[in-house]
């Protein structure tokens, strides 16, 4: 068994339990799972010399100004300095685009597409996840500004309604090990609040960068419920109702994490 399979089956365990209940009608304080970590692996997020995601940020500032075969366009063409035009972006994501709810990397390949003649990066795949660094990069420190309105509204809903339905044969929901039970420890490893405002992240126990769609899969993985898949619709309402939840917290994108 794993240790993931590990935590989350002694959770099914507790979630019968009363006696290590967390939820007493106040809703705790938003926290950040970097301050759930050893200062060893907060030195290794803080320092860029020291963080491994950087090398992807590197590689997505090259990609950002490589022009496309296709027209010789590349999004530094219409986006100019990085810098300056994307700082902020990455604060809003996911949202509304003509009728539609894009995530980051939804848009980073409907660009790509639409601006550059340019086919669409798979998901995981070493540019669109460098892609996604080094744009989320520049809003690093900002606090995510997602917030519900007319137009994302039944997206967020439909988003609530994934986080707190129970799910897989293990019959957990994400709201059951992140909100009720947020803060204790299962096998010494600490609950966080699941909040995702340092994807992607480089992830130690995966040895590379991986976005949240990709730890929100193995989540659903060890309760052993069918997964969403890349790109789906599920998945990016879910993603806006985290990002909603956690509005507030400083992006910390490309994070470091166990």
């Amino acid at each position: 068994m794993s240790k993931q399979q590990f935590l989350i089956t002694c959770c099914l365990i507790f979630s019968g339990s009363t006696l290590l209940a967390a939820g007493d009608g106040v809703k705790p304080k938003l926290q950040s799972s970097y301050e759930l970590m050893s200062a060893e692996n907060k030195a290794m997020q803080d320092d860029p010399s020291l963080n491994p995601a950087m090398f992807w940020v590197g590689d997505g500032e090259a990609l950002w100004n490589k022009p496309s075969e296709k027209n010789n366009q590349s999004c530094a063409s219409c986006h100019g300095d990085a810098k300056k035009s994307m700082r902020g972006v990455a604060t809003v994501f996911p949202k509304m685009i003509k009728g539609s709810l894009q995530t980051l990397e939804g848009q980073i390949n409907q660009c790509r597409a639409g601006a550059q003649g340019a086919s669409s990066l798979a998901y995981e795949s070493k540019e669109l996840l460098s892609l996604t660094a080094y744009i989320a990069n520049q809003s690093k420190g900002m606090p995510i500004a997602v917030k519900e309105t007319p137009e994302n509204r039944a997206s967020l809903q439909k988003g609530r309604q994934s986080f707190y339905e129970r799910m897989g044969q293990l019959n957990l929901s994400c709201a059951q090990c992140h909100e009720e039970r947020a803060g204790l420890k299962l096998g010494g490893s600490p609950i966080p609040q699941g909040h995702p405002n340092a994807y992607p992240i480089y992830r130690l126990e995966w040895q590379t960068l991986g976005s949240l769609q990709r730890r929100l899969r193995n989540c659903m993985s060890g309760v052993r419920a069918q997964q969403y898949e890349y790109g789906s619709p599920e998945m990016a309402q879910l993603e806006l109702f985290l990002a909603w939840r956690a509005r507030g917290l400083p992006l910390e994108s490309p994070g470091v994490r166990p």
